[in-house]
């Protein structure tokens, strides 16, 4: 056939079929399986490789936090190299205090533990002194109590010296075998090593790695990725960044107050208050053990023990008052009892590390709704 102009006509251009994947590929049942082999592969491999991810995620987690100083630095026209070498002396410096405050507080808490046979005596002391005043006001049946009290104490100071001295003695030395695990593949200190050099590259070249990260995602989706990376580092990050802060005005606060007391050790049961602090509440409980422990120490023990519970239950009252409050309410603003049931839950579920990760969690989670659930139709107009 021709057209009017004597031309041949072009026959009308088809789409080529479909091949026989993509034929397949539009069964959602087909895509379904596909999805779910593909997610329990994933699933297996992230089980044989879960130390390597881990210590990337802490990683990671050292350089975001370090990122802010690091910036700062550069804003002075310090070289980004020569910030990370600082941040890693920093590292060192705070990884040396440790292990000399940990080794101090252990070796206090032997010989107080070694001793306290001898501190019965005082105890029996107070009680004397205590049922006599009441007595003398008409309380009657105290000289049982006296004697229970005192069987009772005789009795935990037995069990706390067969259980503890042993396991203090063990911490202690094991200070002189922990360089030799650093030959040990896969041992403590070799993954501390190997999170610390994994730092120091992802410090030096933060942004690159964050492009890389971004990059793995399809382009629609980065947008999304960055707002919920924004998220992530609200809640996570200013999260642990509040905390670290506040970790450091406990330490500093119960370091104070103890020295003040004059009880021995008091740097380092600062130390271990803030410390433990990270998770919420836990630094004064933690901490208080061994200060009213060595405060049994003290030639007027009772004024002593006194002092050493209002130390940390003031610590207490201004960390959940006021320091919390004001710096995390911007980043999490979580009720003191979700907190709570989160940590418990943590622990239940991951023990300490269930801990550090349920309330940065839980914000996230909180965030996540503020986001992107309650302003959805979904919320709003109900399903």
């Amino acid at each position: 056939m021709s057209s009017s102009s004597g031309g041949p006509i072009n026959p009308p251009l088809h789409a080529s079929p479909p091949n026989a994947f993509q034929y397949l590929w539009r069964n959602p049942w087909v895509r379904a399986v596909a999805f779910a082999v593909v997610a329990y592969m994933t699933y297996l491999l992230a089980g044989q490789v879960h130390t390597v991810i881990v210590d990337f995620l802490v990683a990671f987690l050292i350089a975001y936090l370090a990122n802010p100083l690091l910036n700062w630095l550069q804003r002075g026209r310090v070289a980004r190299g020569l910030g990370v070498f600082f941040v890693v002396l920093l590292f060192f410096g705070l990884f040396a205090l440790v292990g000399l405050l940990l080794v101090t507080v252990s070796g206090q808490l032997v010989m107080l533990v070694q001793k306290l046979p001898d501190q019965i005596g005082t105890l029996g002391n107070i009680l004397d002194r205590l049922t006599g005043w009441l007595t003398d006001r008409g309380v009657g049946g105290l000289t049982n109590a006296r004697e229970q009290i005192i069987t009772a104490a005789q009795s935990y100071v037995q069990n706390l010296g067969d259980n503890l001295v042993p396991l203090l003695k063990n911490a202690l030395n094991s200070t002189g075998t922990l360089f030799s695990s650093l030959i040990q593949v896969g041992g403590v200190v070799g993954q501390v090593v190997l999170i610390l050099l994994l730092s120091i590259y992802l410090m030096a070249d933060y942004s690159r790695v964050n492009a890389t990260l971004l990059a793995i995602f399809p382009r629609p989706w980065q947008p999304r990725a960055l707002e919920f990376s924004g998220l992530i580092g609200t809640a996570v990050g200013g999260y642990v960044r509040g905390q670290l802060l506040i970790a450091l005005f406990i330490g500093v606060f119960v370091w104070l107050g103890l020295t003040l007391i004059g009880v021995p050790s008091a740097a380092a049961i600062g130390f271990i208050a803030g410390a433990f602090n990270i998770v919420p509440y836990l630094g004064p409980i933690i901490g208080a053990t061994p200060a009213l422990l060595l405060g049994l120490t003290m030639p007027n023990v009772l004024f002593t023990e006194i002092a050493v519970v209002a130390v940390f239950v003031i610590a207490n009252q201004i960390e959940g008052n006021f320091l919390s409050p004001y710096i995390l309410s911007r980043t999490t603003d979580l009720h003191p009892v979700t907190v709570l049931v989160a940590i418990l839950i943590g622990v239940s579920l991951l023990g300490f590390v269930g801990a550090l990760l349920a309330v940065p969690l839980v914000a996230l989670g909180k965030l996540t709704l503020q986001k992107y659930y309650y302003p959805s139709r979904i919320y709003t107009e109900g399903p």
